[in-house]
């Protein structure tokens, strides 16, 4: 007898806790954390440009207060940098995806402790929404515009982060576009 069974996404239901694998540079706490973000439309390559609107992101509720961030949270020891913003953004955000390369890295102050910090931020593209993950009895997630989400990010430097994602998905779209005009203009001059 031969069982069929449906190939789903199966994640651990518990958040890793504790400090006792965590990182630390030079005194300073390094964190990670995604901007999950996803388009509002199937965007083509014939699209002549990426604009702010056509995205949306992931922001969640802050444990500790009323706020919202991106997801974030610590980098282990044994874990790669990418390994533990994946963690994290499945974890916070219950979204898989490709973690594409680093937007950069900020070093803060935590508004609720006396520490400092390292942090280090990564787009996630998301392509697939669980219903159920870790932290969901404990957060809240809402997709949002990025004009909504620079305003409600309670993170001065998360809103950076989100700035140079925005650049980097339209300017890329625009670089697209500049070397499909040149290949063409080339093509007329042979």
């Amino acid at each position: 007898m031969v069982a069929l069974v449906a190939q789903e996404t199966v994640v651990a239901l518990v958040s890793r806790t504790g400090r006792h694998l965590q990182r630390y540079r030079k005194g300073l706490r390094q964190v990670v954390g995604c901007i999950p973000y996803k388009f509002n439309k199937v965007i083509e390559q014939t699209v002549s440009e990426i604009k702010e609107e056509d995205l949306q992101v992931l922001l969640i509720s802050s444990q500790k207060g009323k706020g919202m961030l991106f997801p974030k949270g610590g980098w282990e020891m044994d874990e790669s940098i990418i390994e533990a913003a994946s963690r994290e953004t499945l974890e916070e955000a219950g979204v898989i995806g490709t973690v594409e390369s680093e937007l950069g890295k900020w070093n803060f102050k935590s508004k609720s402790h006396d520490t400092y910090y390292e942090g280090y931020m990564f787009p996630l593209l998301v392509q697939e929404q669980l219903d159920i993950w870790p932290e969901k009895n404990v957060r809240e997630r809402v997709w949002m515009s990025v004009p909504e989400a620079r305003k409600i990010c309670q993170h001065w430097w998360m809103k950076e982060a989100l700035d140079r994602l925005v650049q980097r998905l339209t300017s890329q779209q625009q670089q697209q576009q500049d070397e499909e005009n040149i290949a063409a203009t080339c093509s007329l001059c042979l």
